[in-house]
């Protein structure tokens, strides 16, 4: 019997054009890509494929070879950021990095990177945009979420009325942006605050006002967007169709233990189902 194939999943490649220090915390890196296609959404996403180091890999990257012929602990790393911009005419791709020194994979990576270096990724993916058709918008989120914020905020329509709610460190890591809508953007600063991350977040929403017709946008850590999704449904009583909601990331977590832990709930979830 002849041995199969290997399946074909080629990765997609990107290099550095240059980086930039948008906050002492955050590094904006812009990549050349000819194989990224936009999919519409503000809070489309990629995976980037981290090579372990003394590992030949087929080039291109093929991640149906790797899975084929090499062992596990050879994979590729696989972590997930949000695209800060995409400009088609240029093929620039913009991801911004959250950096805290030495920790973790890629946020060191981006620190390090030199025009010319290489990644590969996989996507995008997403499922987000303001609508034009919305009444008002409510975007909230910590910092892995502020790309994804940005993007919706300057993808905002003429005139469109938003709230936006973000938590950061301090005063130090606020951006600004430009945009079509009217926007009313409140920072959150963690620094010198008392209680669990997020709890500014969640406060600020549970004081609005919410007039019908709103669109939600509630990205972040896992713990506060867990508590705003019971407030949003089970409170405000807003449809599904109203919310975007995802966990990027759970605090004492990397992104590998992050998703095996909601890979095992799904999997819960599902044969309390009778799935």
């Amino acid at each position: 019997m002849s041995t199969p194939a290997p399946r074909n999943r080629r990765a997609k490649l990107a290099v550095v054009r240059r980086t930039e220090r948008v906050t002492p915390h955050m590094i904006r890196m812009v990549l050349s890509s000819d194989d990224f296609v936009d999919n519409g959404t503000t809070d489309h996403y990629v995976k980037l494929l981290f090579l372990k180091q003394g590992v030949q890999y087929p080039d291109p990257l093929d991640l149906g070879q790797v899975r084929e012929q090499l062992p596990s602990e050879h994979w590729p790393t696989m972590r997930t950021y949000t695209v800060r911009s995409w400009d088609e005419a240029a093929k620039e791709l913009t991801i911004d990095f959250v950096h805290h020194g030495d920790e973790g994979i890629a946020g060191p990576w981006a620190a390090s990177a030199q025009p010319g270096d290489k990644v590969w990724f996989n996507g995008p993916g997403g499922a987000y945009a303001p609508q034009e058709t919305a009444a008002w918008h409510l975007l909230v989120g910590d910092e892995s979420a502020l790309p994804a914020i940005g993007a919706a905020i300057e993808g905002l329509p003429a005139g469109a009325h938003a709230k936006a709610f973000v938590e950061v460190q301090d005063e130090t890591e606020e951006q600004k942006f430009d945009t079509a809508g009217d926007l009313e953007l409140t920072y959150l600063h963690r620094a010198g605050a008392t209680g669990d991350r997020g709890d500014g977040l969640v406060k600020a929403v549970e004081a609005l006002d919410f007039p019908d017709g709103v669109q939600v946008f509630v990205h972040g850590e896992a713990g506060f967007v867990l508590r705003l999704r019971k407030h949003l449904f089970a409170e405000r009583g807003l449809a599904r169709d109203q919310v975007s909601l995802s966990g990027y990331w759970r605090l004492g977590k990397n992104e590998d233990g992050w998703q095996a832990e909601k890979a095992e709930t799904v999997r819960k979830e599902r044969e309390a189902a009778g799935n």
